[in-house]
């Protein structure tokens, strides 16, 4: 279990080193106990292991912008990837002159996963009204375009990146998509359509796609509150707070859902942004931050791994410890 003396730990993401596991996370005071203060006082930490279990904790990866910069108040969640001999940490921020409320997407880049350096003065990414909501404040609470998961398909090349994001249309609360975007190089980005379809929820955030046995599943996390009152009435399901997956044949969609039932999740949300990670021995595992306790207090920490396994339709199931 990762878990720091003096820090709250939230969203984390994954960068693989030799035998070695990097792990990046969100990170803030545990003097700033209301959620809202954690999430405008934030850091992006980083620890190593070899067993997922038993972290170092590293130097700090990144922080918000000291200048006037698209990133000057916060540094928030993304992804890794390594191209050309270089990692590339794609990660979410927002302005102080917009209050926070506007989300974009930019980059770092590092040759030894301790030391980064800003790509440019300006956002990379950002939503484009042809498909995704912008700000509006009698839909939604912000303008959502964050999350960024990168993936490089290997048969064709392309790196994919794959966004929590809004459509423009529709009702309110069930407008949450995984938003697309596409590079042939991560400087050059075309933004796509979604590869979910919305109704189900008011946000889908932290995806990661991931290529299992001929499929590749796309999780994500949502609060019991923004289960959509379509899906409600759909499924009768009592809405829960934690980690929930699609499939696809194909890294571009589309992405159906196997089963209405989460992956991992529960009425108190006591596991979020849940994750899927390969063990030395190539078993699949899952890991989520520890969200809520059974008296709603926050507790801040990483999991250990979680076994997985795969049944014959699809559908993944967790062995929790």
């Amino acid at each position: 279990m990762l878990k720091l003396a003096n820090k709250w730990i939230w969203d984390f993401w994954f960068a693989r080193d030799d035998a070695r596991t990097h792990i990046f996370y969100l990170q803030a005071d545990k003097s700033l106990k209301v959620e809202q203060f954690r999430h405008w006082n934030v850091s992006v930490g980083h620890a190593v292991s070899q067993d997922m279990r038993h972290w170092e904790i590293l130097p700090d990866a990144i922080s918000p912008g000291q200048t006037v910069l698209w990133d000057n108040f916060t540094t928030w969640t993304g992804s890794i990837i390594k191209h050309a001999g270089l990692w590339y940490l794609f990660y979410t921020g927002s302005t102080r002159r917009e209050r926070g409320y506007i989300q974009r997407i930019g980059y770092a880049t590092s040759k030894d996963l301790l030391n980064w350096e800003r790509v440019g003065s300006t956002p990379l990414m950002e939503a484009d009204p042809q498909w995704y909501e912008k700000l509006d404040f009698a839909a939604w609470h912000d303008e959502a375009w964050r999350d960024p998961y990168l993936f490089r398909d290997p048969k064709t090349g392309l790196f994919h990146a794959y966004i929590t994001a809004r459509v423009k249309d529709g009702p309110a609360d069930g407008r949450g998509v995984i938003a697309h975007a596409t590079s042939p190089d991560l400087h050059q980005w075309k933004i796509q359509e979604p590869v979910t379809q919305p109704g189900e929820f008011g946000d889908m955030e932290v995806p990661q796609l991931v290529p299992i046995q001929g499929r590749y599943y796309l999780l994500f996390s949502t609060s019991a509150g923004h289960h959509s009152q379509a899906r409600r009435a759909r499924t009768g399901i009592t809405p829960v707070t934690g980690t929930h997956y699609l499939v696809s044949d194909s890294p571009d969609g589309p992405f159906r859902y196997l089963t209405d039932d989460f992956l991992v999740g529960d009425e108190v949300g006591t596991l979020y942004s849940g994750k899927l990670i390969q063990g030395a021995d190539g078993g699949w595992n899952f890991m989520a931050f520890l969200n809520f306790d059974t008296s709603g207090e926050f507790v801040g920490e990483i999991s250990d791994p979680m076994p997985v396994t795969i049944a014959e339709d699809g559908r993944l199931l967790v062995k929790k410890e």
